[in-house]
Order: C-alpha cells, then structure tokens, then sequence
C-alpha cells in the first residue's frame, strides 16, 4: 500500500498529454552545466579577490545532486524531435468501452506472447476466452460519482503504446479510496525495459493524479506480498510501503514486517496484545451467507439446513476473515 499526492500524463479514454503545462520546464543538462562552471569561475574569483560581475551570477538557484520527483521522472523533457513517442491510454474494460473495443485484438496478442515467453505457457492456453475471463470480466460496478475521478470508479486497463503500438498494458481498478493493481502484461521484445517498475511508478503517479480530482482516493494496492517468492519481493522497493497484519487488519510499515518474514512464512505484524479484538470472531451466527439469492446470517442459513454438516468449514473461513469481515462478505453456500 502506498500513499499518494501529485499528477501523471494519463488521460481517460485518451491519449498521453505529455508533460504538465501548469509546471516549469526542466533545465537542460548544458544549462545546468553552464550554471555550475559560472559559480566554480565565481569562488574562484572571489577567493583571488577579484571583483565580481553582477553578470557572472546565476540568476536561478541550483540545487545539486537533489532527487528527482516522481513527475520530474516522468515528464521529464525530451529532445525537440524524439525518436520514439510513448503514449498511455486508459480504457474502461468493463463495461467495455470503444476505444478498448477497437484495441481488443492488438492487446490480446500481446498478452498471448507474454503468456507464452515469460510464464511458459502453451501456445493453445492463452486463449482470447480465457483472456476476457482472466483480465477483462469484472465484478465491478461502473460509477462515476460527483465526488470521485472524472475517469469514475471499475475497472481498466492502461495500455502503453510506443509509435503506434501496444507494448504493455496494466490492469487496474479504480476504487473510492485506491488504485488497485491487478496485473501487468508486456511484449517480450521489450523484456530489457524493465516495465514492471516504470508501470509501478506510472500508477503510483496516476494514482496521485486522481486525488487531485478526489482527495479520499489516497492509496496504491500492489496486491498480495510473499516475502519468500523472489518474483513478488520487488513490491517491497517501493516506499513508504504497508502491509495488513493478518491478525489486526491493521497496516503495518513493511521494514518492520521484514523481520519476522525472514524468520517465519506466517507472522503477525502488529505487535500489540490488546489489537484486533473487534476482529476476533465472536458469533459465528451473524457470519453473512449468500444461499439461493438469499443473504442471510448463518444462523438463519443453519435452521433452513437442519441437516447441513458445513459448520466447522465455515467456522474456519470466519475464523480466517475476523468478525467485522464475516459480517461483510458473502459465502456462497449450494
């Protein structure tokens, strides 16, 4: 989870609008060089005592060897005739949208190839069903709130296209309070790019860009996090990150997580005794299931089933989720 604030070239249903015209344009390198030769001559001549020409001072600050923002990274400025162009387009997936409707096929074959080269899979796995079902199919509702962002809340995908074509696309959700990020696909030709993590930081980015619209939407979901696979530990590098103490449901700064990952798969993170207790389960009677239709306690479930055996299954499950999620979430029961 990481917290946001700030803006990203992103626009919905569209093309990249490039850098942000609201912002100063970045000195060029053979600026900033100019600028750092002119207060070395400047030291110099003061140390010799040498008079000083108003002329030889530079008139703008600089400061030396200072981080990059995240939006200087990225909208940093280009050469006046680039070679490439990258552009990013956000696409509402479900309900499918015309511009995702005409790009269906180009971003499908691209998700096939990655399939196929980075998780091996055969060549007849990856079919355009089980694309739909897998990255395009979504629980969600489509909302577009006063309140919230102007691209409204569900699910979409943000495709990057470099002179003309997709070459990556990331699939998020956008949430009342997050950016949720569900999974990210790119063209094996461009495997050296390290796309992952500039798509990271262009969601992070994004996500600051929403809050500008809404403030509440405040946060970056980078999903689960399993310390021992070295495949997910890469979404321990971005910072300042939480995880969810399993047992609290309480965020927990990821470097104080660490060490008890390190010495066991399983660990509860927040260190207080007295923490989590609304979480504990305490009735499994008001756990909320879903059984022809029907929402309904358990305990009402229970009596309509008088012969149904599932009670230590699903004593289990609310055991799993706390109190305050059985309450939330339905169980499906046949």
């Amino acid at each position: 989870m990481l917290q946001d604030g700030h803006h990203c070239t992103c626009t919905q249903e569209g093309q990249g609008v490039g850098a942000d015209p609201g912002r100063p344009l970045c000195r060029k390198a053979k600026e900033l060089r100019k600028a750092r030769r002119l207060q070395k001559d400047q030291k110099r001549q003061v140390g010799g005592g040498v008079p000083v020409s108003a002329t030889s001072i530079p008139t703008t600050p600089v400061q030396l060897n200072q981080p990059k923002a995240l939006e200087e990274f990225i909208n940093e400025s280009l050469p006046d005739s680039p070679l490439h162009r990258l552009e990013v387009r956000l696409v509402r997936s479900n309900p499918p949208s015309s511009q995702f409707k005409a790009s269906f096929d180009a971003s499908y074959q691209v998700y096939k190839l990655y399939q196929m080269a980075i998780h091996h899979d055969p060549p007849d796995k990856p079919t355009e069903s089980q694309f739909r079902r897998f990255l395009c199919d979504s629980p969600l509702e489509m909302e577009t709130p006063p309140d919230g962002p102007a691209a409204g809340y569900g699910s979409f995908h943000q495709q990057y296209w470099l002179d003309g074509r997709i070459v990556a696309v990331g699939v998020v959700d956008i949430l009342p309070t997050c950016v949720s990020s569900v999974y990210l696909y790119y063209h094996p030709d461009f495997a050296s790019l390290s796309l992952g993590s500039y798509s990271a930081l262009r969601e992070v980015a994004f996500t600051r860009q929403l809050q500008k619209q809404s403030p509440k939407l405040c946060f970056y979901y980078l999903g689960f996090y399993i310390h021992s696979c070295n495949k997910m530990r890469y979404k321990g590098q971005y910072q300042p990150s939480d995880l969810l103490c399993p047992e609290t449901y309480v965020f927990v700064p990821i470097e104080c997580c660490i060490p008890s990952l390190e010495q066991n798969h399983y660990a509860r993170f927040n260190q207080d005794p007295d923490a989590g207790d609304t979480h504990v389960l305490k009735d499994l009677g008001r756990a909320l299931v879903l059984y022809r239709r029907t929402v309904m306690p358990y305990a009402a479930y229970a009596r309509k089933r008088k012969c149904s055996n599932d009670e230590m299954e699903v004593a289990q499950y609310a055991g799993l989720v706390g109190q305050v999620c059985a309450e939330r979430i339905l169980l499906y029961r046949a």
